[in-house]
């Protein structure tokens, strides 16, 4: 009976070969390359079909690619016993931005260290749910009250140093990150209610501490008629590029809202309305599906995850990044307020894919790290 318990263990081991020794999840990384594949067709339009943009979106694309492939041979009990480092560090890091960052269109989010010049909100991306997770790791859940205000402080913090710099967007993908390690953690539904009255009381507070843009920026979704050629403009023309795309779109490099500038921004943050455009309902759904299949693969790997930590940490990070699609896809097409969340590996940028893809590391590494148990 051993025997035959050893030989199907390593039978096990020799179909997930390849995998274990590189440490990669197929199914993640496929879905990854193929939206990574999509963002820049759509990416070369956007851009004016410019290659040197190309170039540069595939060079941050190599980093980040690499970023993940590295966190991926890192095992999740070194993760773990790294986590506080990581999160005071990030602290630090927002401490620094607060008094010595620099200022660009308006906001104070980038620290410069001559060597590389970087935002350190978005390693908190990480680093909130990594500390959540790591506190909660060796206490019976569900939390008690007091672990639930130390937690609620774990994210609290950094969040509202975000939001001083600001970057309303950030601080609701760090904000979210918190909340859903509280939540799979078994958070009550008593309390989930409580959070929302309290949060909905908040709202007066949260508006009268708010910048005379971000105030405007609710105005307009409420009503972006309101001023339609001033902060209502972006969102009235990403939803004519949407709806103008039909069931298959005006065709790659055709979009007339992209292609003649009427589009603001249509390489970051509204890319997806042209994608939308060119490639119509189709083209939405094939990314939706590539989408869908990141947030599924994530949430299995947190289902078969061997411990607290790193089932809290995966699932954390799997319905952030749903959250993350969702708010950038709801900001474009006028169904919440735009906050300035790129569409995840389809807009230009660098710090936030990187980000991204060392989250995706971090699942490879939870998931190739785990050990084969005998059938």
């Amino acid at each position: 009976m051993m025997n035959a318990v050893v030989s199907t263990s390593r039978g096990d081991a020799s179909q997930l070969g390849w995998q274990h020794r590189l440490h990669i999840d197929a199914p993640l990384l496929i879905a990854l390359v193929g939206v990574s594949t999509i963002g820049l067709v759509v990416l070369y339009s956007a851009g004016g079909r410019d290659m040197d943009l190309i170039g540069r979106q595939l060079l941050r694309l190599g980093i980040a690619f690499t970023a993940m492939f590295a966190v991926a041979q890192v095992t999740p009990r070194w993760l773990q016993r790294m986590t506080p480092w990581i999160f005071a560090i990030g602290i630090l890091l927002l401490l620094a931005v607060l008094i010595e960052g620099e200022i660009s269109g308006g906001a104070q989010r980038w620290l410069d260290l001559y060597i590389v010049r970087f935002q350190p909100s978005e390693m908190m991306k990480l680093a909130v749910p990594m500390m959540v997770a790591w506190y909660l790791a060796d206490s019976p859940l569900p939390p008690n009250r007091f672990q639930l205000l130390a937690s609620s402080v774990i994210t609290i913090v950094p969040t509202l140093m975000i939001v001083k710099q600001p970057d309303l967007g950030t601080a609701l993908l760090i904000a979210s990150a918190g909340f859903f390690v509280l939540f799979l953690a078994g958070l009550q539904w008593r309390l989930l209610a409580v959070l929302f009255v309290l949060t909905a009381a908040a709202a007066p507070l949260l508006w009268h501490f708010m910048h005379d843009y971000q105030r405007q920026r609710v105005i307009t979704f409420l009503n972006p008629e309101i001023d339609p050629l001033g902060a209502g403009y972006h969102t009235i023309q990403a939803e004519i590029a949407i709806g103008s795309g039909g069931l298959f779109g005006k065709g790659w490099l055709n979009g007339t809202q992209s292609q003649l500038d009427f589009l603001p921004e249509r390489s970051t943050d509204f890319i997806f309305a042209v994608l939308s455009e060119e490639f119509g309902f189709i083209g939405i759904a094939v990314l939706f599906i590539c989408y869908t299949i990141i947030v599924i693969r994530g949430t299995l790997i947190a289902v078969q995850a061997q411990d607290t930590y790193t089932r809290l940490l995966a699932g954390s990070l799997a319905m952030t990044f749903f959250v993350y699609v969702t708010v950038n896809t709801g900001m474009v097409s006028g169904l919440l307020p735009v906050v300035g969340v790129p569409l995840p590996m389809i807009s230009y940028g660098g710090t936030s894919i990187v980000t991204l893809m060392t989250g995706f590391g971090i699942l490879m590494s939870i998931q190739t790290h785990r050990k084969l148990l005998p059938t």
